[in-house]
């Protein structure tokens, strides 16, 4: 056996003093022959001591000095380095770590190699890991999933599904690991109802990952039937399940049995954790409960500050209406990130404080935060609301350059209606006709309501034909349609419009209005009658509108929709939902107190300026959420502007 040199002790004494000073049996190391087993003795000891304390210079110190006597540690020590690896994200020491281990012919166990793969996934090295992978002399479940774990996480679903089949090939068994990584690979409901069959063939399909994995990916694909079925098959004694089923509802817009399980599983004991609480948030949004978001807001105060809970706070504030809160959310937040300022900076936009969301988007260029897609959206937004025409091309066409994102739909839509706005139509075509990606339904909406505002008619029967094209199912533009037919006395055209609603079985959504009162929901419809105070509402409706009528209020009877005349023509604007909301929002609320309603369909002029008197003379705050932004009433005057 050779003898270590002098040479290479004094080499490693001197890149590491404090190893030598730290070790006494290595101060004689030059004296030592490799047999002697008090030198490997001592490096592997200190070796492994160097990475418990997670110590990682000294700890690849001694590796060098191992590898170069071919000295190797016990597989416990090489995973503790590796985890430091990762910790420190020392992608260049763990592929050290890697060569040492595979050198001199020398073979790690598979638990081992299995942490090496780890590693490489982890760095984002899919490709390293795979190398790893097929070298392997043996591979166990634990390399199968890790693996498939990998490729699902990276969207590569044929890849996972692919490995699936090979490891049961080579007679591996899959765990519920396995199938709750690969379930998540499910591009389509055949392979999802598949693997389905697989799990409850094995009997896994009580395991509360992959309970938990199947309840997730039938709700992305928005099977919420099937996704409840899998959550009721079983009591469940775990929160993750109820986490699940939580989210998907939410997701998939259920917000009214989302909150409904939340309850049950308060009942049940279970304590709300993040993720539960974050999706609870989600669903209140939705139904824009604000009382009740701010119930679940005091849940949130007994965590700690939490980004992904501050930012669904935000945006439950932002679109239940209420910037005051949303703003004191946002000052408060120690971390912020581009989810956060993107929010607010929408948030603002789209309840008509549009100056105030530029002046945001300046404050986070100046400190340095990139915007993403989602920022230009509220950026464009709040130009389009205030008005800005040239500072909004200019932020349009400069944002590959200044920004590097590519102008997407939902940016054409804000800058088309940007130009509508302005009154410039022919512009706005023009950028349609520009668009790289084929206008969809929502791009031509945008222009079909610049021309219902400046009363192009043409431009206005163009735009609502390509929507019609696009979304024949879409009752509202039918109806716009026709109403801009019949302004223009084309009688003719109207009867033909209401010919293709009635052959194509097309019947306009009956507008419905919901307020919270109490930590109750009151919906009103126009024509229903089954809210208890209904007739007290209609005489109070009435009466205000007398009132109104005396400071000039007059029904603008162009938003009728039947061909009615006269008075009748009136008396169908008057039962409208959102006038119902609000009284009953005037009869029940107190003075002072802000009324807030939600809308499903567009609010029509008439009930805008219904609203607009109201606030002023009543002197409250109304705030109306419609399907396309929000209306902030107050002192005769709206946030959008008179635009929507």
């Amino acid at each position: 056996m050779k003898t270590i040199s002098s040479k290479v002790v004094k080499k490693f004494v001197t890149r590491s003093p404090s190893l030598l000073s730290s070790t006494a049996s290595l101060t004689s190391i030059a004296s030592f022959n490799v047999s002697n087993k008090a030198f490997p003795s001592s490096l592997l000891d200190d070796f492994a001591k160097f990475c418990y304390q997670r110590d990682l210079p000294r700890a690849m110190q001694a590796l060098e000095l191992m590898h170069t006597h071919c000295i190797w540690a016990d597989c416990i020590a090489y995973s503790e380095l590796i985890k430091c690896c990762l910790a420190r994200r020392a992608i260049q020491h763990g592929k050290r770590v890697h060569v040492h281990l595979f050198s001199n012919g020398h073979v790690p166990k598979t638990f081992l190699i299995n942490i090496l793969i780890n590693m490489y996934v982890k760095f984002g090295l899919l490709h390293d890991a795979q190398d790893v992978f097929e070298k392997m002399p043996e591979r166990n479940v634990v390399s199968w999933t890790t693996m498939i774990s990998a490729y699902s996480a990276a969207k590569l679903n044929d890849k996972a599904l692919e490995f699936l089949v090979l490891m049961q090939r080579e007679g591996v068994r899959p765990n519920m690991f396995t199938y709750s990584s690969v379930l998540r690979a499910c591009d389509g409901l055949f392979n999802l109802r598949q693997l389905h069959c697989c799990i409850i063939k094995i009997g896994l399909d009580s395991d509360v990952f992959v309970r938990s994995a199947l309840i997730d990916v039938y709700s992305r694909w928005g099977q919420l039937e099937n996704a409840l079925r899998v959550f009721d098959e079983m009591v469940t004694g775990d929160l993750v399940v109820w986490s699940s089923i939580i989210a998907g509802l939410a997701q998939n817009s259920d917000g009214d049995e989302a909150l409904r399980l939340f309850k049950r599983m308060k009942r049940a004991g279970f304590l709300a954790q993040q993720p539960t609480l974050t999706s609870v948030l989600r669903a209140c949004t939705g139904l824009v409960l604000l009382e009740l978001g701010r119930q679940v807001h005091v849940h949130v105060l007994k965590f700690d500050q939490d980004l992904i809970l501050n930012n669904a706070l935000l945006d439950m504030y932002c679109k239940c209406g209420s910037l005051e809160d949303a703003n004191a959310i946002f000052v408060r937040m120690v971390e912020k990130d581009v989810i956060s300022w993107s929010t607010m900076i929408a948030g603002l936009a789209q309840n008509g404080y549009s100056k105030e969301a530029l002046k945001l988007f300046e404050s986070m260029k100046v400190l340095g935060i990139k915007p993403n897609y989602v920022t230009i959206v509220g950026v464009l937004f709040a130009c389009s609301h205030a008005g800005l025409v040239e500072e909004g091309l200019y932020y349009f066409h400069s944002m590959k350059e200044l920004y590097g994102i590519d102008p997407g739909r939902e940016h054409y839509g804000c800058t088309i209606d940007l130009l509508g706005r302005a009154g410039r139509l022919s512009e706005a075509v023009d950028l349609i006709n520009e668009m790289e990606c084929e206008p969809d339904a929502v791009t031509w909406r945008a222009l079909l309501n610049a021309c219902r505002v400046h009363r192009n008619v043409d431009v206005a029967i163009h735009a609502a034909k390509q929507v019609l094209r696009l979304d024949p199912q879409d009752a509202g533009t039918y109806v716009l349609l026709s109403n801009i037919y019949a302004n223009s006395q084309r009688w003719n055209d109207v009867a033909e419009v209401r010919r293709a609603m009635t052959t194509r079985g097309i019947k306009k959504e009956p507008g419905c209005s919901w307020i919270e009162v109490c930590k109750q929901i009151h919906a009103f419809i126009l024509g229903d009658r089954s809210h208890p105070q209904i007739s007290e509402i209609n005489i109070q409706l009435n009466q205000l509108i007398y009132k109104l009528m005396g400071v000039g209020y007059v029904p603008d009877t162009n938003f009728v929709l039947q061909d009615l005349e006269g008075e009748q023509m009136q008396d169908s604007l008057r039962y409208h939902s959102e006038k119902l909301a609000i009284v009953f929002g005037l009869m029940s609320l107190p003075g002072g107190q802000t009324i807030r309603i939600r809308k499903n369909l567009r609010i029509c002029g008439d009930c805008h300026l219904f609203a607009k008197l109201v606030a002023k003379m009543e002197q409250r705050i109304i705030v109306i959420r419609d399907p396309v932004r929000y209306h902030h009433f107050q002192d005769g005057v709206c946030s959008c502007g008179d635009f929507w």
